[in-house]
């Protein structure tokens, strides 16, 4: 791919990944080795969460305090994900009911039932690096960017929303058509992967995104549950879209985060 047709590529493809993060991307149990498992969506710890004693939920404005911070992840700039975030799940669609989950866990928006949520970017900071300007928009966008997701839930609610994406993985594997910022994006296939194993419950999964008849892109997301709170992570690098590279979330990041999670 021609390096201006892959910039064009990557800001159009931003628009709708961004929003559905799609590091919204289809979530699959990553906390868990699904192969030992023997359910490629489970997720860790599902059988003893459930008997575990609920924790009070944090409030929406609780969540925006233990979202991570800058200075709290060397390497990484922090920053507010309103500007770039979808505001609300009605922004994100997809044409399977069984994928909305896996559609909003990439785009920081709550996977499971509940209003209060939070949500930031995280990107590579090069910014003490850098020698020379950038020679084209696509060296511009060279950075892993990683949006966060943070959502608590009452009762069990948290645990139903990890198995929300847990089934998603398992239900959406062939793929699904997905609607956000205006765009819409086709992914062509959800296979869950193993993640960080942290929290109480984790599930992780790769999407393979239709880059509008030039390649296919994969993505990454994971999703992590502690106590009555869940996590959403999800990376992309855009300039990278379409050379068959993919942006592995960063393991620094989803430790630092769940570190501070109650």
């Amino acid at each position: 791919m021609k390096r201006s047709s892959g910039a064009r590529l990557s800001a159009t493809v931003a628009v709708s990944l961004l929003s559905l993060a799609l590091v919204t991307g289809c979530s699959d149990s990553g906390a868990d080795d699904s192969a030992d498992s023997g359910n490629p969506g489970g997720s860790k710890g599902s059988g003893s969460s459930s008997s575990a004693p609920a924790a009070e939920a944090p409030t929406a404005a609780e969540l925006e305090k233990l979202l991570l911070a800058q200075g709290e992840v060397k390497g990484y700039k922090v920053t507010s994900g309103d500007a770039t975030l979808p505001k609300s799940k009605a922004a994100v669609k997809t044409d399977k009911a069984e994928c909305d989950p896996l559609a909003w866990a990439g785009a920081a928006l709550p996977p499971g039932d509940t209003d209060a949520s939070a949500g930031n970017s995280v990107a590579e900071d090069k910014a003490s690096t850098a020698t020379a300007q950038p020679e084209d928009i696509e060296d511009a966008f060279d950075i892993d960017m990683t949006y966060v997701g943070l959502s608590s839930y009452e009762g069990d609610g948290a645990q139903q929303a990890v198995k929300a994406v847990s089934d998603g993985v398992s239900a959406c594997s062939g793929g699904f058509a997905l609607a956000a910022g205006g765009e819409k994006t086709k992914v062509t296939k959800v296979a869950a992967e193993k993640g960080s194993g942290l929290g109480d419950e984790s599930v992780a999964f790769a999407e393979d995104v239709d880059m509008d008849g030039e390649g296919t892109a994969t993505f990454h997301t994971e999703v992590v549950r502690k106590g009555s709170t869940v996590a959403t992570f999800y990376t992309v690098n855009f300039a990278a879209l379409g050379s068959g590279e993919t942006a592995e979330i960063p393991a620094a990041v989803v430790e630092a985060q769940i570190a501070k999670l109650k």
